[in-house]
This record gives C-alpha cells, structure tokens and sequence, in this order.
C-alpha cells in the first residue's frame, strides 16, 4: 500500500486530493502551499532580525529601524483602495500576481542601494523603496484574502491554514537558521550578497507558482464604488468592536515586538546566528501551533480562542523583566517560545475571524477596514518604541536591555485580561467555528 504524507497526524494527500472532487480547488491548494515556499524565504532573508542586521550594518539607529519597522503597517491603509478597485479588476489571479511580484522586485531591489547611492542617501531611499514595495504587497493582500476564502472550502478552513502555516514557518526557520549562520561565516557586504542573490532567484519562482493560482468568480457586492460600501463595517458594531480592540493591542504591543532584533543585536549584543537561533526557536513553535490553534478552532469560534492569544503574547513581554535575575539566552528562549505560541494562534484566529465572521460579497471591504485600522496602529507603535530606545540611552541601562519590554508587556496584560472577554463575547462568532475534517 502507499504509504501517504502525514504532518502532525494530519493526512495531507487526503486534504488536498480525496476530500474535493474538484480538480480547480486541488490545484488551487497546491499552488498557495508551493508559492508560500519562495515567499516565505524571502521575507525572512530580507525582513525579520536579518533585516535589522543588514539596517545597522549600513549604519541605522533606532528611530530609523523603528520608522522602517512600521512601513508594513503603515501602507495596509492601501488596501481601502483596493477593496474599491476590486469592484472593476474581478482577475484576482492575475492582479495578485502582479502586485506580489512587483513587490518582492523591489523588497530584492534596496540591496542595491548601497551600490548606487551615497552613504547619506542610503537611509531616505530604503525608506522610499520599501514604501513602495510594501503598499504593493499590501494592496495585493486585500485581493490575496478573498480569493483564499473562495478557493479553500470552508469545512477544512481552520486545518488547512494550519497545515499550510505550519510547512512555511518550517522554511521560515530553516531559512533564518542558514541565513544567520552564513552572516557569521561572511560577515559583511558579501554574506548580504549572497542573501540577496537567492531572493532574486526566490521572486522569479513565486511569480511562477502565483500563475497557477485557482481564479474562481469574484461575487462584488453590487454597489460599485460608493460612501455607503465602506461604512458597512462601521455599521457592523460585533464586527467594529473586536477590531477597535485588536487595535488598541496591536498599537501596545509593537511598540516593542518589532525592535526585538533592535535590542538583541545592538543593546544585548547578541551574534547573527543568536538571534536567529532564537527567532528559529520562535518559528517551530509557531509552527506546531499552527497545528494546534487549528484543531481548537474545529471545536470553538475564533472569537473565543483570540481571547487566550492576548494574555500569552503580554506574557512574552512580561518575562523580558526576568533577566535581571536569570540568564539573558534563558530568558530570550521563554519570551520567544510564549511569543510563537501567541502569535501563532493570532495569526491564524484572526484570518479565520475576518473570513467567517464578514459577509461574503462584502469581505473585500471588512478586510480593507481591518488593515487600515490594525495599520495604523501598527505604524505609531514601532516609532514610539524607536523613540523610547533613543530616549533611554540616558536611562540606568537596565531599563533599556528589557525595563521598556517587560513594561510594555503589563500594558498589554490588563486589556487582555479586562478587556478582551467581554469584547469577544458574540452569538455572532459561532459562525466563525470551522468544522473538522
């Protein structure tokens, strides 16, 4: 008999070929497994604790790591305009494709930077490139969500985006314990690029594997472009509240998450292959996870699990406080374990709430709200963090290694624990349970 592939238990040619009959919604969840393999290494050779290194080896400081931690963020106000051009660009293939490929291009495309420019031209023009890149990759997330929602079918949603995030944080940690190790052996210019050599190969394979996307009919709303179409989630108040308040937790808590490779590298003095070391140990949780959140989530509604994510990621923050007693690696290794744990189950949870939670023809919209709130957010929180950094230099140095992340972590325990229970606490959220296989 053949022996099938199993992950953690899971029969994965039962998932992607005897469950569906039919051969588009196979080839649809192939490729999204295969094209996030490409695309998961080049965000963690170009972006993560390897992006931090290649910014203070051209000679950034805090508050500029900071402002370029919270780009990302920042431009998912793009999806807004997105959401309406949806209404007119119904070829979600192509368009992803596109942009996700327009996207790494550039992201590949600032390791030149320091081959064209002047030294003081190098911090404004990877600033500008990587603004440009990422409103791309922003603007196409809108697009890549919704068709996600329509090609994978919702009875295996939650074990399926497990499954799928459980391969790539395994490439993701694989790629970032090489990576480290290689700006260990090459220190320098020629270890960034060879980094930057293999993303450039990375794009061509992911624009290859986003062509062969499923492209199933996009169901608009029918309201064309209008004030009415975008107040419809201001309108949803279960839908509004838990976004108000993820916001609110995601302004708090990149203030510091974001500049944990900051102050790894630069205050704790930590080699590369350290802090990947760490962060690989963060991605294996967060892969095993992955597996576990997704088998909850067979079972209870992504509102009710988002409320244990929260305490777990204020954890994470709280322990930093621990290295004045404990070993600094000890220490490293608990916060980025409770860390992948509680992102992990975010990440998921949350996808899994924006599309089981929104109404179909109207998700585009809900998502483009969510981004740009949850963006904004996302954006003030690394430059206050950045400039806190700055601030503390004068500080007892305590403070900085990990007084500002371990207080931090006390202003994201209380909202969780007063908070969250009673903002996620919805009838509605029982359509949010994904059924098991």
């Amino acid at each position: 008999m053949t022996k099938r592939m199993r992950i953690a238990g899971l029969d994965i040619q039962r998932l992607l070929r005897s469950r569906f009959n039919d051969s588009e919604t196979r080839r649809g969840l192939r490729a999204s497994l295969i094209e996030g393999i490409p695309a998961t290494i080049i965000g963690n050779l170009l972006g993560g604790p390897l992006q931090t290194a290649f910014l203070l080896y051209l000679g950034f400081h805090s508050e500029q790591i900071g402002l370029i931690a919270a780009i990302p963020s920042l431009t998912l106000l793009a999806q807004i305009f997105m959401a309406f051009a949806m209404e007119r660009w119904r070829d979600r293939r192509k368009v992803s494709m596109i942009l996700g490929v327009g996207h790494r291009t550039l992201w590949v495309g600032t390791g030149l930077i320091p081959l064209l420019f002047p030294d003081a031209a190098w911090a404004p023009t990877y600033m500008l490139v990587f603004l440009c890149s990422f409103t791309l990759a922003q603007a196409g997330g809108v697009i890549w969500t919704s068709l996600m929602a329509d090609i994978v079918p919702p009875p295996v949603r939650g074990r399926y985006f497990g499954i799928r995030n459980t391969i790539h944080w395994a490439v993701a940690s694989l790629t970032l314990l090489v990576g480290g190790q290689l700006l260990d052996w090459l220190p320098g210019g020629r270890g960034f690029a060879i980094l930057f050599a293999v993303c450039a190969l990375c794009v061509v394979w992911n624009g290859i594997e986003l062509s062969r996307y499923a492209n199933p009919r996009f169901e608009s709303a029918g309201g064309g472009l209008s004030a009415s179409l975008i107040l419809k989630p201001f309108r949803d108040r279960p839908f509004l509240t838990a976004a108000s308040f993820i916001t609110l937790f995601i302004l708090i808590q990149n203030v510091v998450v974001p500049l944990y490779a900051y102050a790894m590298l630069n205050l704790l003095n930590l080699s590369y292959s350290s802090v990947t070391l760490i962060t690989m140990v963060q991605n294996i949780v967060m892969m095993v996870s992955y597996i576990f959140w997704g088998n909850l989530n067979a079972r209870f509604s992504a509102r009710q699990l988002l409320t244990w994510t929260f305490p777990i990621i204020s954890l994470a923050c709280i322990v930093w406080l621990g290295m004045a007693a404990l070993p600094v690696l000890l220490i490293l290794g608990l916060s980025h374990i409770l860390l992948g744990i509680g992102l992990g189950g975010y990440n998921l949870l949350v996808f899994n709430f924006l599309i089981g939670d929104t109404p179909k023809a109207d998700r585009p919209i809900y998502i483009a709200v969510f981004s740009a709130l949850t963006g904004i957010a996302g954006f003030i929180g690394p430059n206050i963090g950045g400039w806190l950094f700055k601030a503390a230099d004068e500080a007892p140095s305590w403070l900085q290694d990990y007084g500002i992340v371990g207080l931090t972590g006390f202003a994201l325990l209380v909202p969780a624990v007063a908070i969250a229970p009673f903002v996620f606490r919805s009838a509605r959220g029982s359509r949010n349970r994904i059924r098991g296989l």
